[in-house]
């Protein structure tokens, strides 16, 4: 899922290993784009996602079955409080902050990390054909719908719809290569969007952790993401094609607890290999939202320093 549920977020987007200043002003949302372009409607909802206030409902729809989400997203001093609570079953609320810390970025440039909403949409476009459809109705209310079709066979195809008035995202269903559907996410009534009237700023470090271990194949797009401001972990990396994400973590074991193979987490795929490496034992385990042959080929490949 997208926005405030799931791959969650879409991770942030770097190449460089460096630290930029960036800021949105959140005044050049307001308007829709100047051109009608699947591209543009795609850069257009990133920075509407980051720009609104709102208060909403949802459903979501996978294999788990459906569950009611209600959403709220507040933005104060450029800080984003992002909360998402399940109304069925446990009551299980889920909060985040950030000072932006999301916007998806790339960059070929290895001296800035800083990439537009312009930029990332060109990365996603150089992997998925992407077409839009203009008439398209969401929850009552006019929206644009945007189709991802992969050139190949190592990722999924996904569909959005946007709110032509907001920019927001009011729908994502995603479906494998057969294109049978995997997962809906869908805002069901959406609560008085108003546009933060500001800058939202941050300063975040693109710098690469030290790993004690690599990645020797990805499908192709995907990039090595930065962590989260304030978390640092050496066993665990995040990639993104700018789209879809996967998650790596990789542990020294003495005593493996999870099986070897590929096992189904719902709408997420995980797969598991054992490797050795001197005289210790790792647990690499891949979780994410890939075929799962690809995300098998991709655990498989990953190499231990000794």
């Amino acid at each position: 899922m997208l926005g405030l549920v799931g791959a969650s977020l879409v991770p942030l987007f770097a190449v460089a290993n460096t630290k930029t200043q960036s800021h949105i002003a959140c005044t050049s949302v307001a308007d829709q784009p100047g051109e009608s372009s699947a591209q543009a409607w795609l850069a257009h909802s990133r920075l509407a996602g980051h720009c609104y206030a709102f208060q909403a409902r949802a459903v979501t729809i996978d294999a788990l079955g459906v569950r009611t989400l209600a959403l709220s997203h507040r933005i104060r001093d450029g800080v984003r409080q992002q909360v998402v609570q399940h109304l069925d079953g446990p009551s299980v609320s889920i909060e985040r902050r950030s000072i932006v810390g999301y916007i998806p970025r790339f960059t070929s440039d290895a001296d800035s990390g800083l990439a537009s909403p312009d930029a990332w949409a060109q990365h996603i476009a150089s992997y998925y054909d992407i077409s839009f459809q203009e008439d398209a109705r969401v929850a009552g209310r006019d929206a644009v719908q945007l189709r991802f079709v992969p050139h190949d066979q190592q990722r999924y195809q996904h569909a959005w719809w946007v709110d032509k008035e907001t920019g927001l995202l009011l729908k994502h269903v995603m479906s494998d290569t057969q294109e049978r559907v995997l997962e809906t996410f869908q805002i069901t009534q959406l609560h008085s969007p108003e546009l933060y009237d500001g800058s939202v700023n941050d300063a975040i470090s693109t710098e690469r952790g030290s790993y004690p271990w690599q990645v020797a194949w990805l499908p192709d797009g995907f990039v090595d993401q930065p962590q989260e401001p304030g978390r640092s972990a050496s066993n665990q990396r995040v990639y993104s094609d700018g789209l879809a994400a996967f998650s790596l973590f990789v542990n020294a074991v003495e005593d493996p607890t999870l099986r070897e193979g590929v096992h189904r987490l719902g709408v997420s795929t995980a797969a598991v290999s054992i490797v050795s490496a001197g005289e210790r034992r790792w647990q690499v385990v891949g979780i994410g939202e890939l075929p799962p042959d690809m995300l098998q080929r991709i655990v498989q490949s990953v190499h231990i320093e000794p």
